[in-house]
């Protein structure tokens, strides 16, 4: 079986524009951090503090929970943001994460169950608490680079290169 993988391993890593995607080559394993964020830390910039401090090249929101007291999102085709204030629960946290660019949705509810998500930005305030686990990929790089097609910086996926 394993040598069936790497026969059609190398088929499945390499995409036409020279990227790479997963799985991740057999081996490597995903490094994971967990932490807590607590009451009034803004969960943007945290997270991106995570990402500097850990220096990491290509990572992954597994999983988030928590409370927010202030929401600010950049919604759907919108240029600038948007804010709510009240209780909200995180209901899901997913993105791409990366010392060279990260890219981060959120979606909340708030007391009735109403659910609103949109682009992560600076300005959402953790109320009660905010758990946060990442996976981080050793293996490869992301690089956010423009795309002739839109014209937005998006994910390039590259092996990374050894040091």
């Amino acid at each position: 079986m394993q040598a069936f993988l790497l026969l059609i391993l190398p088929l499945l890593v390499m995409l036409p524009d020279n990227t790479y995607a997963q799985p991740t080559p057999v081996g490597a394993a995903m490094q994971t951090y967990s932490f807590r964020l607590r009451p009034g830390q803004d969960l943007k910039k945290e997270l991106e503090n995570v990402v500097q401090q850990q220096r990491i090249g290509a990572g992954a929101i597994l999983t988030c929970v928590g409370s927010l007291t202030d929401v600010t999102l950049r919604l759907a085709n919108q240029e600038g943001p948007s804010t709510w204030h009240g209780h909200f629960e995180i209901v899901s946290l997913v993105g791409t994460l990366s010392a060279n660019g990260s890219h981060i949705h959120l979606s909340v509810s708030d007391s009735t169950g109403r659910t609103l998500g949109g682009h992560l930005l600076d300005g959402c305030t953790i109320y009660t608490t905010a758990e946060l686990l990442i996976g981080v990929m050793p293996e490869i790089t992301y690089t956010r680079e423009p795309d002739p097609a839109f014209g937005y910086r998006e994910l390039v996926v590259r092996k990374r290169r050894k040091k």
